[in-house]
């Protein structure tokens, strides 16, 4: 399980956001979002970095807690 800090999450559209680009990242990863705490959980067979980045690249400030 990874776990990335995203202070700029704040919505429910975020949360969409971020989860559609882990998803084309890697279809069969599993995210679990956590609003409150600015916090994504994902399980992937993808690396923490291209993760990091696939999040920034969808407009976040993703960082490693």
């Amino acid at each position: 399980m990874i776990e990335i800090k995203v202070p700029d999450m704040t919505c429910s559209h975020c949360s969409s956001t971020i989860t559609k680009a882990v998803k084309d990242l890697d279809p069969a990863a599993t995210v679990d979002i956590s609003l409150p705490d600015h916090l994504v959980r994902v399980e992937s067979k993808a690396s923490k970095d291209a993760l990091l980045h696939c999040i920034a690249d969808a407009g976040y400030t993703p960082q490693s807690p």
